[in-house]
C-alpha cells in the first residue's frame, strides 16, 4: 500500500469526507492488521501532508513498522477547496480518519485540530503527539504569549484585501528572516488557504479532558537556537511557552530538540520518540 490514498475512513457505501489522506505502509505483510495501531498525521500552514519542506516527508521511515495516514487538510494538497479553513472542522475530519482507533500527530495549526479531536473523541486516540501546536490561548497569561496574541490579532485585522497568495507567502517568510519557498501552484494554493483560515492561536480548547485521558501524550518543541532572531522572537518563544503550558496542564512529556522545525530538522530524534510512544501505548 506504499503511496496509496484514501478519501476517508468510512466503509464502502457510506458518505465520504472532502478530505484526502496519503497512506504509507511499507511493512512486508501490510495486508494483515497486525498488533500496531495506525497513525494519523496532520500538517500545519503553507504545506500539505507529504511536503518535504514543512510536512511529514521525513516521517516516511516510520511506515516500515506501521500504517501512516498523512491528512491533507481542506484546501491543502489533494483535498478540495474550502471557503475558510477551520481547526474545528479539521477536528471532525481527524475524528473520521481515526477510524476505530489510531495514534494522532499534529503540527502547528494541525496540532490545534488534533487537540480538539482528542478532546472530542478520546476513546479513539491511542496516543497524542503535538509538535509545536499553535494554540496560544492556554498560555495567554504568559507575557511573551500575551504579546504574541496581540500582535497576531492586529496583523490579521490589517491584511490588505488585495493581498495575493504570492505576496502572503513572501511576507510570511521574509518578515521573520526565513527563505521564501518556491511559489509552485501547490504552495500558492496552500498560501491562499492559509490567508483565509480561522486563526488557531485564539482557539479555546478545554485541556481538562486531556489531563484525565488514559492515552500517553507528547509535546515536541525546538529550542529555536540559531533561528533568525525575528522568527525566534515572534514565533519561537511563544510556541515554547505554549508547549510548556499544555504539557504541564495535561501531564504530557515534553521533548525539546535543536532547531525550529523539529520533525523536518531532527527527524531521527522525533521519529524515535514517537515510535517509542506508540510502542508503549500499543503494549499498555
Amino acid at each position: 500500500m506504499s503511496g496509496a490514498s484514501i478519501r476517508s475512513s468510512r466503509s464502502p457505501g457510506e458518505s465520504r469526507l472532502p478530505v484526502h489522506a496519503t497512506v504509507w505502509d511499507d511493512r512486508p505483510n501490510s495486508g494483515g492488521s497486525g498488533s500496531r495501531w495506525p497513525v494519523v498525521l496532520v500538517h500545519g500552514i503553507l504545506t500539505w501532508g507529504t511536503d518535504p519542506r514543512y510536512g511529514f516527508a521525513a516521517q516516511r521511515p516510520l511506515a516500515a513498522r506501521r500504517r501512516l495516514l498523512l491528512m491533507d487538510r481542506r484546501g491543502y494538497g489533494r483535498s478540495p477547496d474550502i471557503a475558510r479553513s477551520d481547526w474545528a472542522v479539521d477536528a471532525g475530519d481527524i475524528v473520521e480518519l481515526l477510524g476505530t482507533g489510531a495514534h494522532l500527530v499534529g503540527h502547528a495549526y494541525g496540532g490545534v485540530g488534533a487537540l480538539a479531536a482528542a478532546v472530542r473523541r478520546p476513546d479513539l486516540v491511542r496516543s497524542l503527539t503535538l509538535i509545536q501546536p499553535g494554540a496560544l490561548r492556554p498560555a495567554a497569561r504568559h507575557p511573551v504569549v500575551a504579546e504574541a496574541l496581540a500582535r497576531a490579532r492586529a496583523a490579521t485585522a490589517a491584511l490588505p484585501p488585495d493581498l495575493t497568495p504570492a505576496d502572503f507567502l513572501r511576507g510570511a517568510t521574509e518578515s521573520v528572516g526565513m527563505e521564501t519557498p518556491e511559489a509552485t501552484p501547490e504552495r500558492l494554493r496552500a498560501a491562499a488557504t492559509t490567508m483565509a483560515e480561522l486563526p488557531c492561536w485564539d482557539a479555546e480548547i478545554d485541556l481538562g479532558p486531556l489531563a484525565r485521558a488514559a492515552f500517553p501524550q507528547l509535546l515536541v518543541s525546538g529550542d529555536w537556537e540559531g533561528a533568525p532572531e525575528p522568527y525566534r522572537t515572534y514565533a519561537g518563544l511563544p510556541l515554547i511557552a505554549c508547549a510548556e503550558e499544555i504539557a504541564a496542564a495535561t501531564g504530557a512529556a515534553h521533548l525539546v530538540v535543536p532547531g525550529h522545525y523539529p520533525h523536518t530538522q531532527q527527524p531521527e530524534r522525533v521519529n524515535a520518540a514517537m515510535e517509542h510512544l506508540w510502542e508503549a501505548a500499543d503494549q499498555g
